[in-house]
């Protein structure tokens, strides 16, 4: 995946002699995009060659980059995609062991000082964009994990949750009140079918709403990490909410509210017409 990513201090390409590793395995160095006809190098307003940031960079770079370019004061990179399986992105150790990136003070070389700080700024930058896309791939992958039989369980919940709200519709016609009781147990029928079906879904959805909280804080909401783990029809789920390991507003608990709330309403009705319906 491309992103251009805005530095905190501009970069220059003024074309300045590529200086060429002396030592090392080879590395795939990415192609800079050679100014067109007619455009203006000084309206980028650079200060700093890419090509001198790209040779400092280049030890450090991830076999999983595809391409890293100058794009108008901003560097573009491009990305292998994650599986999210991988380990999450990090700047490895031979960054920090790199003398040729270790802090100079500004009052001993301005240039080298830039320079150094600005190829710090690209890694930083390119490990944080990496890092951000691998938790996106994470959090789908662990969905694609913990998710199962959850579409399966969910339409045997709608369906026992239509021939609910059939049976309580049911009651408020003529035709029930000539067999209230056995109506009325075919509503009870239904009702614990129907909180039956939802604890069976929130088996698999506090497995889930558990996993979108162990990825918080990934570029991705509930919905589009489920539709990219392979459910967009999740949008209509009833997960619950998993936060701190804790499950909680469940399916099951949604059902439990609504039949009390069926029953509070047949008490009052019993009440308010003294009678009960018979034959």
């Amino acid at each position: 995946m491309s992103h251009t990513i805005p530095l905190r201090a501009p970069l220059d390409d003024s074309g300045l002699p590529r200086k060429e590793p002396t030592a090392g395995p080879a590395v795939p160095r990415p192609s800079i995009p050679a100014p067109r006809q007619g455009d203006d190098m000084s309206s980028l307003n650079f200060s700093v060659p890419f090509q001198q940031v790209l040779d400092r960079i280049t030890p450090h770079l991830p076999p999983y980059l595809l391409k890293i370019e100058p794009d108008y004061g901003r560097v573009r990179f491009e990305f292998r995609p994650f599986t999210g399986l991988e380990t999450e992105p990090v700047k490895p150790k031979s960054y920090y062991d790199d003398p040729q990136l270790t802090h100079v003070d500004e009052s001993q070389d301005v240039a080298e000082y830039r320079l150094r700080m600005i190829a710090r700024n690209v890694l930083g930058d390119l490990y944080e964009q990496a890092a951000r896309e691998w938790k996106c791939a994470a959090y789908v992958a662990d969905l694609r994990r913990v998710v199962k039989d959850a579409p399966d369980r969910w339409r045997a919940y709608e369906r026992e949750a239509k021939a609910l709200e059939a049976a309580y519709a049911y009651l408020r016609t003529a035709e029930a009140g000539r067999e209230w009781p056995a109506a009325i147990s075919r509503l009870v029928d239904a009702q614990d079918a129907t909180l039956a079906a939802a604890a069976a879904f929130d088996e698999r959805a506090a497995e889930i709403a558990y996993t979108h909280d162990k990825h918080l804080y990934a570029d991705l909401g509930h919905v589009d990490a489920l539709a990219r783990a392979g459910y967009p029809e999740a949008k209509d789920w009833h997960v619950g909410d998993g936060f701190g390991g804790y499950f909680r507003d469940g399916l099951a608990e949604k059902v439990t509210g609504l039949i009390k709330e069926q029953e509070t309403h047949l008490v009052k009705v019993g009440r308010l017409s003294g009678t009960t319906p018979t034959h």
